[in-house]
């Protein structure tokens, strides 16, 4: 298994605590150096915090860990292309990469409906890639959640 598999892997387990605590199964893993300085998951219920997806949450982890509110050189893992409000949050922190599993075709704002992190008028620009592979994998999760949730 690649590192690139490990860390999408641990993502998806966080994807997998959230669901268990009644939120919407995303997580997230930041990297820096080749070593794991940030986790989140999404926990916007359990907290009464509208911000707390789980990209937020491992950003916050993670500037805490290294004690910068700036993250040059780290990489994002996450189970769902991130929102327009996640993706202004990596261009502030310098995140160098994005790697995200699911497209999220109502709000995603990495290719689904708008292309923030190609934004040019942005003084920071954060690669990204979509990980093809954990996709399947991100969706399964989802429409488990949202089809137990209906019930």
């Amino acid at each position: 298994m690649s590192p690139d598999d490990l860390f999408m892997a641990r993502a998806l387990a966080l994807a997998a605590q959230a669901a268990e605590h009644g939120e919407v199964p995303v997580g997230a893993v930041i990297v820096h150096n080749g070593r794991v300085v940030g986790e989140g998951r999404n926990s916007q219920i359990g907290s009464t915090d509208p911000t707390a997806h789980a990209e937020i949450n491992a950003l916050r982890a993670a500037a805490s860990a290294l004690k910068n509110y700036r993250l040059p050189g780290a990489t994002l893992y996450v189970t769902l292309e991130p929102c327009s409000m996640c993706c202004g949050a990596m261009v502030h922190a310098r995140v160098r990469k994005l790697v995200f599993a699911a497209r999220e075709p109502r709000a995603g704002a990495v290719v689904s409906t708008r292309n923030l992190l190609n934004e040019s008028a942005f003084n920071h620009h954060v690669e990204w890639q979509e990980d093809t592979g954990h996709a399947d994998s991100s969706a399964t999760l989802l429409k488990a959640f949202f089809r137990d949730r209906r019930k």
